[in-house]
């Protein structure tokens, strides 16, 4: 039983780092390209690099929710049901 707590975190850890990824990467690309186009055009406004970045991450969490939310909710399922056999 003393195992539990540490197998949950684990799971949790787990399903964050996958769950964050397409996020993470739309990010990490469209930095990149926004970097590269204030580096060749010499635009430093900030907002040039927070709306796209915002967009593409709105965009990520939408085409992704449902999938996001059904890992979310199976893994909240499942720990409530193993935490009530213990």
């Amino acid at each position: 039983m003393s195992e539990m707590p540490g197998a949950l975190t684990r799971e949790a850890f787990l399903l964050l780092a996958t769950t964050a990824g397409p996020v993470i990467g739309a990010l990490l690309v469209i930095g990149l390209l926004v970097g590269v186009f204030q580096a060749a055009t010499q635009i430093q406004d900030p907002a040039v690099g927070f709306l796209p970045r915002l967009a593409a991450a709105l965009l990520t969490v939408w085409m992704f929710g449902g999938w996001l939310m059904e890992r979310y909710s199976s893994f909240f399922a499942t720990s409530l049901g193993r935490m009530a056999q213990h």
